[in-house]
């Protein structure tokens, strides 16, 4: 069964085709990447999904229903939760409070209890805390929950980062480039937790990669894209032996994917 569905889907600025009638699904409890080369369109492509961008033309469809042009926090609301390429913490705050933050959208306590701190408010606060040091855990951060996330090695800041998404409660967790600046033993620790996020928490991952190794490594299923198009869709033996992919992507890179 299909959680996301994108059909058609294409985005311009001013007369520039930055994704062109792209199709592809993410199957439930599936870990699926999309690769391509740098200015494939990859990102424009999680923006549209999360709402930052406005798609010119086709539709995206999350868990049964429409998402096409609703605001971010309206599909974050929904069930569908994501990293970005760059780190964006408050990194004054500490680490348990940037989780916190990820919270907002499954909150229900307003300004006014928040100001006369009314028991409701009160008891969603510690619900609220508790469910984000539950989070911390599971990424092996809580015993850092009151550092100053600043303070935090750049592999420590990524994974606050995954536990402020998992905070959000999603069906599906995008990840933007999650390897991004990790070193070798940062990056199978990497491998390791996005396993466990769909096993153990049964939510499913769709990530932007360059790492061929840890995409072949995690995914059943990989959409390759080049100009904005759909070259290429399969698992990770088919994608290998693609000759479009390894022409527009792989290069001579190909013998080095494991």
């Amino acid at each position: 069964m299909s959680l996301l569905e994108v059909n058609n889907l294409a985005l311009s600025f001013a007369g520039l085709h930055v994704i062109k009638a792209l199709d592809f699904n993410v199957e439930e409890g599936s870990i699926a990447s999309l690769i391509g080369p740098n200015g494939a369109g990859k990102t424009s492509i999680f923006n549209c999904l999360t709402g930052f961008y406005k798609p010119t033309a086709g539709e995206i469809v999350f868990n049964g229903k429409s998402i096409t042009r609703r605001k971010p926090h309206k599909i974050t609301r929904l069930g569908m939760a994501r990293t970005f390429q760059n780190l964006r913490l408050f990194k004054s705050m500490t680490v348990l409070e940037n989780v916190m933050s990820g919270m907002h959208c499954r909150s229900s306590a307003g300004p006014i209890g928040a100001i006369f701190r009314t028991d409701f408010q009160q008891k969603e606060e510690a619900r609220i805390n508790e469910f984000c040091e539950t989070c911390l855990d599971f990424v092996g951060l809580l015993e850092a929950k009151d550092r100053v996330a600043s303070n935090l090695a750049y592999g420590d800041q990524r994974r606050v980062e995954w536990a402020r998404a998992l905070a959000t409660q999603p069906k599906l967790l995008l990840l933007d480039e999650p390897a991004a600046g990790l070193n070798h033993d940062e990056k199978q620790q990497l491998i390791e937790l996005i396993n466990r996020i769909r096993d153990q928490l049964n939510i499913t991952i769709f990530l932007i990669e360059h790492d061929m190794g840890l995409v072949m490594k995690v995914s059943e299923k990989i959409t390759v894209i080049d100009y904005g198009e759909k070259i290429a869709q399969g698992n990770a033996e088919e994608i290998q032996n693609n000759q479009k992919v390894i022409e527009a992507y792989l290069g001579k890179e190909e013998d080095e994917i494991v």
